[in-house]
């Protein structure tokens, strides 16, 4: 029988999703050519806002309108979080929580077997244990997403993932060290280390994350080692130093902040103030050549007063980010947040986030013009519409006017000579990088 997974959400989602084709393809499953006509589609949800809910329930539709005497697996975080509302998805035949991948296969055969609706879908328990996934490929062709860390227990007032994906988990060191041998055997030259809160990796255990970045950096074939997002508070100075002492690593930390109002950071439950925020960012940047701050932040939350988001709009200013990911506050059935007084209008967020986004606009453009002129080493990904396209160390995009497709896969050095609307256009070059 012939599958696709459909997914939705973070780089763990995608990590994921990737571990499940594996072990569909490792008991027979065929990938499916045709997205709409596959015998079993998995559907691999996000939750962590409502309007991630909306696309869940839109995407199982669309499957079922296209494809309506297919298997519909409905998995992921979604599920895991809403448990006693999933009876009402009659469009699915299989729902699967976030606890036991493994049951992804025989709850498939249960259902082909005897046609009935299954649903599986556990609690997670303060003493389980990491859920070892493997994966020894990826869509993309030079880059990897490992995951190496699940769970969180920071309970932000806005945040539903705690309930989704229980308590911090870590991937046991050298269960890490195989699969990093085994993605590099398979042409991976970067890989990026991804957690649900990546920098609780090694929480309880007798390793963290430095360990898990020297890990990486000491595999033959691995030239790039990256993290994903990472909270700020736990970047503290011996991180950092082994961090910057590995040549492999690359500069780039996106340091979630969601405000920059300590008002708006207290009522959301984040565990540091803007003046610590701002601190750990002068330690990176004086830690690391070049090294590039990206961020998500929140604006609208409940409470927020125009003072509040005001402070925020300094503070984003203030810090010099390469790049914000910008988002209107949605209130999160479940959360703490639902119950708090003073929820700003939804034209009011919208007008606080297109004044944010435009600030942080003009801070990418900063960015952007602050790399030309420089050397950097590029990892060519994909050569498309006459350009080779790929990133430096710091994760700036760069464009080289060329049809070589050798170059692709391959780390090259480029001076970058134009800052253009998301990206800088580059010359090859023989300088060293």
């Amino acid at each position: 029988m012939q599958f696709n997974i459909l997914t939705l959400g973070c780089k763990v989602n995608q990590y994921e999703s990737q571990a499940m084709r594996e072990d569909l393809l490792r008991h027979g499953f065929e990938q499916s050519p045709d997205r709409d006509r596959a015998d079993i589609t998995v559907i691999n949800t996000c939750t962590v806002t409502s309007v991630s809910d909306a696309k869940n329930r839109k995407l199982i539709n669309r499957v079922r309108r296209n494809n309506p005497g297919g298997i519909i697996v409905l998995t992921g975080c979604m599920p895991q979080a809403f448990p006693d509302e999933m009876k009402a998805f009659t469009n699915c035949d299989v729902i699967l929580g976030n606890k036991d991948r493994a049951r992804l296969v025989p709850a498939i055969e249960e259902y082909i077997s005897n046609k009935t609706p299954l649903t599986d879908i556990p609690a997670y328990l303060s003493a389980d244990s990491y859920e070892n996934l493997t994966v020894t490929s990826f869509d993309e062709h030079t880059r990897a997403f490992i995951k190496i860390e699940d769970g969180c227990n920071r309970f932000c007032s806005y945040c539903i993932i705690p309930y989704a994906r229980g308590r911090v988990r870590s991937k046991p060191l050298d269960d890490l060290r195989r699969e990093l041998e085994n993605v590099a055997l398979n042409g991976y030259r970067e890989v990026v280390l991804v957690g649900i809160n990546l920098s609780a990796y090694g929480l309880g255990e007798s390793f963290d994350l430095a360990d898990a970045v020297e890990a990486a950096c000491a595999v033959e074939g691995i030239d790039r080692v990256r993290l994903g997002s990472i909270e700020p508070e736990q970047m503290d100075e011996p991180l950092i130093k082994r961090l910057a002492a590995q040549p492999k690593f690359c500069p780039q930390f996106h340091l979630s902040l969601q405000s920059g109002c300590d008002n708006t950071l207290k009522a959301m439950n984040r565990h540091y103030d803007s003046a610590e925020y701002a601190e750990i960012v002068s330690r990176l940047r004086s830690a690391f050549d070049n090294a590039a701050i990206t961020t998500d932040v929140m604006v609208g939350f409940a409470g927020e007063s125009e003072a509040d988001f005001q402070a925020s709009m300094d503070f984003v200013k203030s810090i010099g980010f390469a790049k914000v990911h910008v988002f209107p506050y949605s209130l999160r059935k479940g959360t703490r947040a639902e119950r708090m007084p003073d929820h700003v209008p939804p034209a009011e967020k919208e007008r606080r986030a297109r004044l944010m986004g435009e600030l942080t606009d003009n801070e990418r453009q900063k960015f952007l013009r602050s790399q030309t002129g420089r050397v950097e080493p590029v990892l060519f990904e994909r050569l498309r519409r006459g350009y080779l396209e790929g990133y430096t160390k710091n994760y700036t995009p760069v464009r080289v006017y060329s049809d070589d497709t050798s170059l692709c896969g391959t780390i090259a050095n480029v001076k970058l000579t134009e800052a253009k609307e998301d990206w800088c256009d580059g010359e090859l070059t023989l300088v060293p990088g």
